[in-house]
């Protein structure tokens, strides 16, 4: 019953929310930052107002999925590229290379490189290159913080550290690889074997917590629910952080277990959410 539960949550994780999606202003596109089909993005220009030509800052979603599945059209959640855009900012969404067929460390890349693309193409998108934001949920969470601790994929795609203002993961693990999998349960272990493989020195180079002596991304912003590892993790991470004089905020969000997990990315944009105006209230602050 326990494993059919849980089975029935991580589908519903990767399905779209219930109800009708959200209005969204006109003007998405969708765009290709590298040669391999998963490779492509969905870009939203952000609401136009009384100054159209002002460039905006840009938030940038990574979805989740354990690594192996999940894409940008049905685990973003269906408030989030409403919702910023009306906040004045720019929003886009990323598929990555999933794995058995590509690496984390592709994936790693792929997300700097889709960075790098952006900021190419700033100016025609009207974005603000220098106010970029990563947000990333669960396994996408991981890849945020990874590419924001680990500068070695930004280096490889053309970026500085500050390419990008800070970086959000919502209720991310696995910030320390080789500690997540020596605490998961039987039913997470093949998907973190997959992933992570069996090497200790592979294992360690795809921890955050492992990178976290600087250079880093100029800021981090840590949310999780109440979920044991995630918990843990998110708590060594921003511990990490702070001994390394990276500024680092870490917020415990309502909601437990899995269903706190989905709600966390499935809610944030959500005005009635309260986690939603801790990002609002952090995001104002660094793109300031």
């Amino acid at each position: 019953m326990r494993i059919a539960l849980i089975l029935a949550l991580c589908l519903s994780l990767l399905s779209p929310a219930h109800g009708a999606p959200l209005r969204a202003p006109p003007g998405e596109q969708v765009m290709a930052y590298g040669s391999d089909p998963a490779q492509t993005l969905n870009f939203w220009p952000g609401k136009t107002d009384s100054k159209p030509n002002i460039a905006r800052p840009l938030v940038i979603f990574i979805h989740g999925g354990g690594w192996k599945r999940g894409s940008k059209d049905n685990a973003t959640g269906r408030y989030k590229s409403v919702y910023y855009q009306q906040l004045g900012y720019a929003f886009a969404s990323i598929d990555y290379r999933l794995v058995p067929g590509a690496t984390v460390e592709q994936q790693a890349q792929d997300v700097a490189d889709a960075v790098a693309f952006l900021r190419r193409r700033a100016a025609t998108l009207g974005v603000d290159p220098g106010r970029i934001v990563l947000m990333g949920h669960s396994a996408g969470a991981h890849l945020v913080a990874l590419v924001g601790t680990d500068m070695r994929y930004f280096a490889k795609a053309g970026l500085s550290p500050d390419a990008v203002r800070g970086i959000i993961p919502l209720d991310g693990a696995a910030y320390d690889v080789a500690a997540q999998m020596a605490q998961s349960g039987r039913f997470m272990k093949g998907t973190y074997e997959q992933a992570f493989g069996t090497d200790p020195a592979r294992q360690q180079a795809l921890s955050p917590t492992r990178h976290a002596a600087r250079p880093n991304a100029p800021a981090f912003l840590i949310l999780h629910v109440d979920r044991d590892d995630g918990t843990a993790q998110s708590q060594a991470l921003a511990a990490a952080l702070k001994r390394a004089g990276t500024p680092v905020e870490i917020r415990a969000l309502e909601g437990r277990g899995l269903r706190g997990h989905m709600q966390i990315n499935r809610q944030m944009g959500d005005p009635a959410y309260p986690g939603t105006a801790v990002v609002d209230d952090w995001l104002a602050r660094v793109f300031r």
